[in-house]
């Protein structure tokens, strides 16, 4: 199974969830999801960092990992130091 379908098939089950059952069901389901998705999208990101990392140790450009992931070399290096695209953003707001 390539990266592609394994992704495919996680945002499959999360339509699921939104689409099975009856409307009570599927508001419990989907009131769980969002209650963790704090935690979970902090593990994707934690795991995302640890491989970007692991891939500039082995001796990787962040131009070449930019190209790779399809982001700018500017924003692996933002994930390497683990700054995020919403704390930038709450930062110009709060500037404005």
């Amino acid at each position: 199974m390539d990266q592609d379908e394994e992704v495919r098939r996680v945002l499959d089950t999360i339509d699921a969830l939104g689409a099975d059952g009856d409307a009570e069901d599927r508001a419990r389901r989907l009131t769980a999801l969002l209650d963790e998705w704090p935690d979970a999208h902090a593990r994707v990101r934690s795991m995302r960092q640890q491989a970007v990392k692991e891939l500039h140790a082995e001796g990787m450009s962040y131009r070449k990992i930019g190209e790779l992931l399809g982001v700018s070399f500017g924003r692996v290096r933002q994930i390497i130091d683990g700054e995020t695209a919403g704390a930038k953003k709450r930062k110009a707001a709060e500037e404005d």
